[in-house]
């Protein structure tokens, strides 16, 4: 009877472990062409949960405060998809410029991370640090 008893504890604790989130964007990196300095970029990543239990992103975490994330609000069922807006601001930024967004989630990897990569070319009356 305690084998039985235990058996069941374990199957059960099993199949509650196996499910689980799973945080899945079918483009985690976003390219875009050459961009002008001063210019925003505002563009956003499609999320599916694939996993078989709500996904929740708690928050974002970017490189650098000229990157502003909002994630989506509310839970993500499973099946289901979100959409996390990124907004770059390219001011005082310039030559090529490989970004991650790290987002907490209850996902297995629980940081997950999606990318944006741009070369913003300087303002023309910028001066730039130049060697002697």
């Amino acid at each position: 009877m305690k084998v039985q008893l235990l058996l069941i504890i374990l199957f059960k604790t099993a199949v509650v472990f196996g499910q689980s989130a799973v945080f899945s964007a079918k483009y985690k990196t976003i390219k875009f062409p050459p961009t002008p300095e001063g210019e925003v970029l505002s563009f956003s990543y499609e999320v599916k949960n694939t996993g078989k239990a709500p996904l929740e992103m708690y928050n974002a975490e970017a490189e650098c405060s000229c990157t502003e994330v909002i994630l989506p609000s509310g839970k993500i069922p499973p099946g289901g998809f979100g959409t996390i807006k990124v907004i770059f601001d390219t001011k005082g930024k310039y030559y090529f410029q490989n970004r991650m967004v790290y987002i907490n989630t209850n996902s297995r990897k629980k940081r997950e991370f999606v990318r944006f990569k741009v070369f913003v070319e300087p303002d023309p009356t910028r001066q730039l640090d130049q060697d002697p």
